[in-house]
């Protein structure tokens, strides 16, 4: 009778320790809202780190989310395929991750996007522009960027006003620059622009002094570079070397100030297509710039505005869905409908583009950009 009862008691004990580790256990998930956070950190020093975090501090001096702390967990993909492989399949399986925000390359982004989906788990990229990425009919998949269709649209609408007849496109031979290249191509011809010549791959500068002097014969008056910052910059530097008289154009990727440090005297007068501009009228544009430089002593860029704006909308999002339930995101960020961020009106479509009115030109100016007034 006494080991029965000592049996029992131990049964009754150990039953209870186990609720009260779970009951732990289910308190600690509940106290916070956890996003991941997927980007090539270390490489890219471009103030998005800075940006999504001064986000989360005003979510969370501000109550946080529906009672919750918000945590970003942030993991650097190396802007490798394989890392970022690895990264989104952790983040699937991690039941306390909400949402993810990254990645920065197309060519991440999209092999990652089946992970996500598959997991029910929204990604929301602030930089991959290729139009690949939102065409597999995922739910789970947005982006808070135009995507290069639109970017080459507003660019090809810009260049015909302009009084742009004829133009070249450079291009690399991957899932950006095939991209952008393609939708400017077709853009441009909707606007009555020829194009005169495309390429990806030059072997000298003496063989693109040849290639001028085709494009001369064409009537060519402008060309449009359709690569990352590394590629184009070389190639507005080589095309300077080379003598090569014409303007260049180009995509979201050239929104850097290395351009002028990689391209050289001739990456001056470069207009591209890219989003925010920290000097555009707004009350919430002015007070989130006053914010940044206010914490960081510098000016915001665009990839932090970006990342500002990925966490407040991801934010909106989740606290209007089934905080138990990280599936449910994805319909609560659709059924945002118009919401007003720093870079613009933001605006998902089923397909989880940003058909918000986004797009800002800039052009290089003694080493800086300079907004376009259109």
């Amino acid at each position: 009778m006494y080991k029965k009862t000592a049996m029992y008691q131990i049964i009754i004990i150990s039953t209870l320790i186990l609720l009260s580790l779970t009951g732990c256990s289910k308190m600690k998930k509940n106290t916070e809202i956890v996003i991941g956070v997927a980007w090539p950190f270390e490489a890219n020093k471009d103030l998005f780190n800075e940006g999504i975090d001064l986000a989360v501090k005003e979510i969370n001096s501000s109550g946080g989310i529906e009672g919750r702390k918000l945590r970003l967990l942030k993991k650097d993909d190396g802007s490798e395929v394989a890392l970022g492989m690895t990264i989104a399949q952790s983040f699937a399986e991690n039941k306390e991750v909400q949402a993810v925000i990254g990645h920065q390359n197309s060519f991440i982004s999209i092999p990652t996007s089946t992970i996500y989906d598959n997991a029910g788990l929204v990604m929301l990229s602030p930089a991959s522009t290729a139009p690949e990425l939102t065409k597999k009919g995922y739910k789970n998949i947005f982006r808070n960027i135009p995507s290069d269709d639109e970017i080459a649209k507003q660019l090809a609408i810009y260049l015909s006003e302009q009084g742009y007849e004829r133009m070249v496109i450079y291009y690399s031979d991957d899932s950006y620059g095939n991209g952008l290249a393609n939708a400017f191509e077709d853009y441009a011809k909707s606007q009555g622009i020829s194009i005169v010549d495309r390429f990806n791959y030059y072997t000298s500068i003496e063989d693109l002094k040849r290639l001028y002097k085709r494009w001369q014969a064409f009537g060519a008056d402008g060309i449009f570079i359709a690569s990352n910052l590394s590629l184009g910059g070389q190639f507005i530097f080589d095309a300077g070397q080379g003598a090569i008289n014409l303007p260049f154009f180009g995509g979201n990727s050239l929104d850097s100030l290395r351009l002028s440090e990689i391209g050289g005297n001739a990456a001056e007068g470069t207009i591209i297509g890219s989003i925010f501009n920290p000097y555009a009228e707004g009350s919430e544009i002015d007070r989130f710039v006053k914010s940044f430089v206010k914490e960081y002593k510098q000016m915001p860029t665009s990839y932090s505005a970006l990342g500002y704006d990925s966490v407040k909308l991801l934010s909106a999002a989740i606290a209007k869905s089934d905080l138990d339930d990280p599936s449910t995101v994805a319909e609560e960020l659709r059924n945002l409908g118009k919401w007003q961020g720093v870079i613009g009106t933001h605006e998902f479509d089923e397909n989880g583009d940003d058909i918000g009115d986004l797009v800002v030109l800039k052009k290089m100016k003694n080493g800086i950009f300079q907004y376009v007034e259109r």
